[in-house]
């Protein structure tokens, strides 16, 4: 699959007059939601809540939308988060820390924002009668080896279990889960294209494999799963994958590279769906849900559509690209210069 292809034809109506809360609002994925949000449809109110002054001052001074609300403050204080969500009718939650190795020296920090802020917004969402809650999960959720992973994890075990607080007519919740978006901040790709005019590129291990996802699929499946979630379900979206030496050689052909070793808390291949998942999934052209394994609520459940199968859907075992086609791809996305006519 393409990791350009639009995994959703948006509905334009789909916001009106709708409040729309993000958390983590003033980051990489939060801008770009605010914005397609601002672009494409039409939401009574979009409101950035995030702990960061600085950012929220300097999207102000860039953003001259009547729409945009700034809320400063942290999901870590469910009194703030309660003030935040009066009168909201959905929030995409993408407050997170991110960094594995600064959360494996603040162990404390990071349980604290990943999940004992996703407990506050539960509370605060059920409280102020939100209609829909979607969470932002990774793929180091599965199989954790790291905290961070962990604290996802355990994330996505709250939003599930939400629902059995609010049941059937109360607040949704639901989940999608992805890679390291193409560029985001602590992308390999920035790094490479810096490393590049110093002459060396510096690899873990060349045989790494990582996933393939832009920031418009991101906002795509999270749009998806706002439409067409049923409750406790986490979206996966297929995406092509290829080597850490493929990227370089796309990046910097023939350019050295200088092996450093895998970090501690990386992994060699990104898994987003267990074995054991697998026997809650139902596969669609363009992605995978995975059914809550245990829930107590009400409402519609979604059907498979055949019988359960194990399976693993990891980095090493999707379609792999090739140079040629990594290249094409950093081309699309902006990050090396179009091909000449």
């Amino acid at each position: 699959m393409h990791p350009l292809t639009p995994l959703i034809t948006e509905d334009p109506s789909a916001f009106d007059g709708r409040s729309v809360l993000i958390t983590g609002g003033t980051g990489s994925f939060g801008q770009a939601f605010a914005r397609r949000l601002l672009d494409r449809y039409n939401p009574k109110r979009v409101i950035i809540f995030s702990r960061d002054e600085q950012k929220h001052f300097a999207l102000q001074q860039q953003w001259r939308d009547p729409r945009l609300r700034f809320f400063v403050g942290d999901v870590r204080d469910k009194d703030r988060l309660r003030r935040a969500f009066s009168g909201v009718d959905y929030v995409f939650h993408a407050a997170a820390m991110k960094h594995v190795h600064i959360a494996e020296y603040n162990p404390i920090e990071a349980i604290r924002t990943n999940v004992d802020g996703a407990a506050h917004l539960v509370d605060a969402a059920l409280e102020a009668g939100v209609k829909r809650v979607v969470a932002l999960s990774t793929d180091k959720a599965v199989n954790p080896v790291n905290l961070y992973g962990a604290t996802k994890l355990c994330m996505e075990k709250l939003i599930v279990a939400a629902n059995s607080y609010s049941g059937a007519g109360g607040t949704q919740f639901d989940l999608v889960r992805y890679g390291n978006v193409v560029g985001s901040k602590g992308s390999v790709v920035p790094l490479f294209l810096q490393q590049r005019d110093a002459g060396e590129l510096t690899v873990t291990d060349a045989a790494m494999t990582r996933f393939w996802i832009g920031m418009d699929r991101a906002l795509d499946l999270v749009l998806l799963a706002l439409r067409e979630g049923l409750g406790g379900e986490v979206f996966v979206p297929k995406l092509p994958a290829c080597s850490v030496a493929t990227l370089a050689e796309a990046i910097a052909p023939g350019l050295p590279l200088r092996a450093i070793g895998i970090r501690p808390g990386e992994k060699m291949h990104e898994v987003m769906i267990t074995e054991d998942e697998a026997l809650n999934v139902v596969e669609y052209a363009q992605h995978f849900v995975v059914r809550p394994n245990f829930s107590s609520w009400g409402g519609p459940k979604r059907e498979a559509s055949g019988a359960p199968r194990r399976f693993t859907y990891s980095s090493d075992v999707t379609y792999q690209l090739s140079v040629e086609e990594t290249r094409a791809l950093l081309q699309e996305f902006g990050f090396l210069p179009a091909p000449r006519a």
